[in-house]
């Protein structure tokens, strides 16, 4: 891949796609046109990873016409492959993987822009986003990250979990050029080891503006990994991962928080009788829990404690 481009945009808008729901990615895609700066400012491509039930080419027609640019792969490649595919065909200086389900709010590309022009020596700007659910309703937001809101390297506040979404994140270019892109080995993890090598390396900036919507959607590819407790060992390899590359990482302190987001996933689950999501997160838990923990919460009565702390999430108290 060539590493300059003649005239090149300030933008590449990336949409990677696989079997994508019509409206969805409707609204991602009209969410980037209202901000459309005009073709010498913002490439926006939608990268099919080579659905074999909706024809996404026909769907950005019918929505885009030709202003949206539209490239398929030749087989199913994956989250990182495709994800790595938006980045060798992005030619702008900043890249915005925006995912198909997901959609950015008026004001987000000037937020990112107005940023770059006042830090010029970070190569990732990222802002807040609501968690909406499949309806559009919005239930929570991500939190501020303070360590970055001026701009540092400082990846502490990304050790034990992820305070940014995809939607929300932006990075140069020669960032994934110079730093290589995502790994294969990670899948529900693979945005936040990015976004923490890129900051690490090269500076990141957080603003604490709302600025993108992260859908929250039961068949979306981060649900399944979590019903599945694939969710958990992957935040486990990352953790592995951190503590190899950050001296101030502490592993015992990150086994502790994926044990309480595996009781906290099975309560969740429990409480939509949801059987199957609930066992797999409890066997992460009881793998994994220091026995001290366990003694301490439940007394040894698993399903008692279970049943307690679901009451509370319904009331809202945990």
């Amino acid at each position: 891949m060539s590493e300059a481009f003649p005239n090149p945009p300030i933008w590449s808008v990336m949409i990677p796609a696989y079997n994508p729901a019509p409206d969805q990615l409707e609204q991602a895609i009209q969410s980037v046109l209202f901000q459309d700066r005009g073709v010498e400012v913002m490439q926006i491509e939608i990268v099919d990873d080579c659905s074999p039930d909706v024809d996404v080419q026909q769907l950005v027609r019918a929505v885009a016409g030709d202003r949206v640019q539209f490239s398929r792969t030749t087989k199913n490649i994956g989250l990182a492959g495709c994800w790595n595919t938006c980045i060798e065909r992005a030619r702008g200086e900043w890249v915005h993987i925006l995912h198909q389900d997901d959609y950015v709010l008026p004001g987000f590309y000037a937020e990112i822009e107005s940023i770059a022009e006042s830090h010029p020596e970070i190569s990732l700007i990222a802002v807040r986003s609501f968690y909406v659910n499949e309806e559009g309703v919005i239930d929570a937001m991500t939190p501020r990250v303070k360590d970055l809101e001026e701009g540092d390297r400082s990846v502490a506040e990304l050790f034990y979990l992820n305070p940014i979404e995809c939607p929300g994140v932006t990075v140069r270019r020669s960032a994934y050029l110079k730093h290589g892109g995502f790994r294969f080995d990670l899948c529900y993890t693979l945005d936040w080891e990015m976004w923490t090598r890129v900051i690490g390396l090269e500076g990141g900036l957080v603003s604490s503006k709302v600025l993108a919507c992260y859908r929250m959607a039961s068949g979306n590819t981060t649900s399944r990994l979590a019903r599945t407790g694939q969710s958990l060992v992957d935040i486990a390899q990352l953790h592995r991962l951190f503590a190899e590359r950050y001296k101030d990482f502490n592993p015992e302190s990150a086994n502790r928080k994926v044990c309480e987001l595996a009781l906290r996933q099975a309560c969740n689950f429990h409480i939509l009788n949801d059987r199957e999501g609930e066992q797999a997160s409890l066997r992460y838990w009881r793998l994994h829990a220091p026995l001290r923990a366990k003694a301490r919460r439940y007394g040894g009565n698993l399903f008692r404690g279970l049943d307690n702390l679901s009451s509370r999430i319904r009331k809202g108290r945990s």
